[in-house]
């Protein structure tokens, strides 16, 4: 088999970072595009070794000052898919991967993707291109200190070249752009090497009769032509000069053999350290940690969706998987194992097991990294802090291992983890009344897509009557696009609502605690129910159509990628 392997950057070390194919699956978001993710390799072409678990595409990577990788994520989990495309961090061997800013901010306040990040000369700060969702690699060129403080508001970014718009959003506003700039390569925070076309309109989608020359730009407003070739665009221009090289970061994971199994471990600090207030009496008690399955088959050609599009209406939502839980001790602290080498995210619960808070956002962890997070969200610039007693609670102990959660969780089944809880107790009733009760049984019913994403799919009649009208929606009744993109435009669809999401956010959970006729739900069966809500109500866990008739069945099907 061959894979594209491409955007070559050397390393301190003297390695090689690259992007590759090796990583399999597909974009979630239609055609038949294949997922590539950052990946690193001997001088010679040797030893290669893949440094995401990302479940989507990664981009361009760059070395910062301080010997680490840029490089630019499409991040969405839970949320639109023109979410966030913008830069991230790691270290060489693809530990602490983490989002540089404005992972969570408002859509119509920042470009759609940022690329071609790159560390300025004797500086921390970055130079980088905005474009668009769908665009070439042009737009306008900013600049990004990532020592201001984010706050999900974008001051670490300025604009060097004000008079090109953000590509796509601020084009959709304001019409086509003059100009379009790409590819710079700061000599000192004050000029630039880049591309520039003067001719160009954005989006610039295959733009066939583009006329790129090489410019220095200045972050005066000044711009002067260096070169232009009469027959063909020109790219890349790259300043032939000795560099200080960036210090070699000493690796803190662990080798393993391709398919054997490792761990890592994960330490919280204060899950209640967070850039938004908890609602009063919150006491989380529980982590839930989930695997996000990346797609095995390419979206344009799926046969099911995951579900309804509760979480975003324009791509194919992630299959997922419940590895467990680990419990929070009173101090807000947490230290448990995960496994290495898989993407996952993290529901904070409550001592009723909901979820008050869910990441949308994906990391991952390589074999043998320890690690730890400060807080739930808290403010990137915030130093760590302990509390009173000194250490936290869970340091002082053995890391916990993950609680298997109970069947139909892993690997994800509405039909063995909420239809049972039907058959137990409402099945019957609904039936003797079917003339004014939605059907509850598992009945196999057809639905024909809605939208962008959303193909023929055949669900139980339970799901049909349950989802729509009580699962967790955050937009329009009539659930379109239209209604959905009116939610992102408004800057909701970003960071997860504290304690309005998941089951606390649906109509389900407070008719079933609140009592429905005679219902009594035992705890397992109403946890069953939480769960379900709280992971936005998918029916299938798996993407291929044989799993998919397996689990429509019944019966245990798992994914054919991980």
């Amino acid at each position: 088999r061959t894979f594209n392997d491409f955007d070559p950057c050397w390393l301190p070390n003297g390695r090689v970072a690259f992007v590759s194919e090796r990583c399999g699956g597909y974009l979630r978001c239609g055609r038949v595009c294949t997922t590539y993710t950052l990946h690193d390799m001997a001088a010679d072409g040797s030893d290669i070794k893949r440094l995401s678990y990302h479940e989507t595409h990664e981009w361009q990577p760059s070395v910062s000052n301080d010997g680490k990788i840029l490089y630019t994520r499409w991040d969405y989990i839970d949320r639109w898919s023109s979410a966030a495309h913008l830069p991230w961090i790691t270290t060489p061997d693809g530990r602490d991967p983490r989002e540089i800013h404005g992972n969570f901010v408002d859509r119509m306040k920042r470009p759609d993707m940022e690329v071609d990040v790159r560390a300025i000369p004797g500086s921390h700060k970055f130079i980088a291109t905005a474009t668009g969702h769908h665009s070439q690699t042009v737009g306008t060129l900013v600049m990004i200190d990532p020592r201001m403080e984010d706050g999900e508001q974008m001051k670490m970014v300025k604009r060097i070249t004000p008079d090109v718009g953000f590509p796509e959003n601020q084009v959709f506003v304001n019409g086509a752009c003059p100009g379009d700039y790409g590819e710079a390569w700061p000599l000192n925070e004050d000029y630039y090497l880049c591309v520039y076309d003067h001719d160009a309109k954005i989006p610039a989608n295959y733009p066939l009769d583009a006329d790129y020359g090489i410019y220095l730009v200045d972050s005066f407003g000044n711009r002067e032509l260096l070169y232009r070739d009469p027959e063909i665009s020109s790219h890349n221009p790259i300043p032939l000069r000795p560099r200080p090289m960036p210090p070699v970061i000493p690796d803190g994971s662990i080798r393993v053999a391709k398919g054997e199994e490792a761990e890592a471990t994960v330490g919280l600090i204060d899950v209640y350290n967070s850039s938004q207030t908890m609602p009063e009496d919150t006491k989380i008690t529980a982590l839930r940690v989930y695997q996000v399955l990346p797609l095995s088959v390419a979206s344009f050609h799926t046969r099911h969706s995951i579900g309804l599009q509760i979480p975003g209406t324009n791509s194919v939502n992630i299959a997922r998987a419940v590895l467990g839980t680990v419990p929070v001790e009173e101090d807000g602290s947490a230290f448990f194992t995960v496994p290495a080498n898989k993407e996952l995210f993290f529901q904070a619960l409550d001592e009723n097991g909901m979820a008050v808070q869910t990441m949308r956002s994906g990391t991952h962890f390589m074999p043998g990294e320890n690690t730890t997070c400060q807080g739930c969200h808290e403010p990137q610039s915030s130093a760590g802090t302990v509390g009173k007693s000194g250490e936290p609670l869970a340091m002082r102990r053995e890391p916990s291992r993950l609680k298997e959660d109970v069947d139909g969780t892993n690997p994800f089944s509405y039909p063995r983890l909420v239809q049972p809880v039907l058959d137990r107790n409402c099945v019957e009733c609904h039936e003797e009344n079917k003339d004014t009760a939605p059907s509850l049984d598992s009945e196999v019913v057809r639905v024909p897509g809605n939208g962008w994403m959303s193909v023929p799919t055949a669900y139980y009649a339970s799901y049909m009557s349950l989802a729509p009208a009580f699962g967790t929606w955050y937009y329009s009744s009539d659930f379109s696009i239209s209604g959905y993109q009116e939610f992102v435009w408004q800057g909701k669809d970003v960071i997860s609502p504290v304690g309005q999401v998941g089951a606390k956010a649906s109509k389900l959970y407070p008719l079933l605690k609140d009592g429905h006729y005679d219902v009594e739900l035992s705890d397992e069966d109403m946890h069953r129910i939480i769960v379900w809500l709280d992971s936005y109500s998918p029916f299938y866990g798996v993407y291929e159509p044989e799993g998919g008739q397996a689990q429509l069945r019944g019966e245990v099907a798992y994914p054919t990628l991980e």
